[in-house]
């Protein structure tokens, strides 16, 4: 697929800009056909820790294993469909290691289908073998990336991670508080971890924040709770989890 974004626009751009724009425009088509193609509806978007391994010891009653509970819920939302090949709602991750696998485990477990969204960087984070072989994507630009991220998104699930979970995070928080996107439920799976890393609450007794915006996230503990929550916010707000659109 070759884009001319010159003659579709017909203005006398740059080399540089117009070869960026090309690019641009080609990362976001190529993925957005082939979702399409393969009845992608709609995602649960899955963020955390690539440094997450899985636990070599899950009898530890002293360890919260997060890989764990990333794979459980995987499989969570893997069975929620009507067999393999119903992508109405599918799993989505950054399609790197640690929570990311784990989740795409999680699904395929159940034989449900995933998508990875990977992003070339210098130290170069290869796809996990997770992923369905034909929704695994390699991003680019991180802004094609983001928009894919939550073009589908019916909820955000955000595990213990670093400065790359948090990104994805608090954009998502904000476009919501803006009301750039729609509402949707942003749920972070480790209460202990993230009252201690961000302290959210503290944003809203200084005034930073409206003490409403303290609704637009919730904590769990475990991989039943947060598909729960998920479906009680979409059963309270009167909106269909699953449904078909397309």
């Amino acid at each position: 697929m070759k884009l001319k974004i010159s003659e579709l626009t017909g203005l006398d751009i740059p080399g540089d800009a117009l070869r960026r724009a090309e690019r641009l425009a080609h990362g976001y088509l190529k993925t957005e056909l082939v979702m399409r193609e393969h009845g992608i509806q709609h995602t649960i978007v899955v963020f955390g820790g690539t440094r997450i391994p899985e636990s070599e010891n899950p009898s530890d009653p002293d360890a919260t294993d997060y890989y764990r509970i990333a794979r459980e819920f995987g499989a969570i939302v893997g069975r929620s469909g009507q067999g393999p090949d119903d992508c109405s709602l599918t799993l989505m991750t950054g399609g790197g290691p640690g929570i990311m696998e784990a989740a795409n485990r999680g699904a395929s477990d159940v034989g449900a289908k995933s998508i990875g969204l990977n992003i070339r960087l210098p130290h170069e984070q290869a796809p996990n073998r997770y992923i369905s072989e034909e929704l695994s994507f390699n991003f680019q630009y991180f802004a094609i990336r983001k928009l894919h991220f939550l073009l589908r998104a019916k909820a955000l699930v955000v595990f213990p991670g670093g400065f790359g979970t948090m990104d994805e995070l608090f954009e998502t928080l904000n476009l919501v508080q803006c009301r750039r996107i729609d509402p949707l439920p942003v749920v972070l799976v480790g209460s202990e971890f993230w009252r201690r890393a961000v302290n959210l609450e503290f944003l809203a007794a200084e005034g930073l924040i409206d003490p409403e915006d303290r609704q637009l996230y919730w904590y769990t503990e475990t991989a039943e709770q947060t598909w729960s929550s998920i479906v009680s916010w979409y059963a309270e707000a009167g909106i269909p989890l699953l449904c078909q659109t397309r």
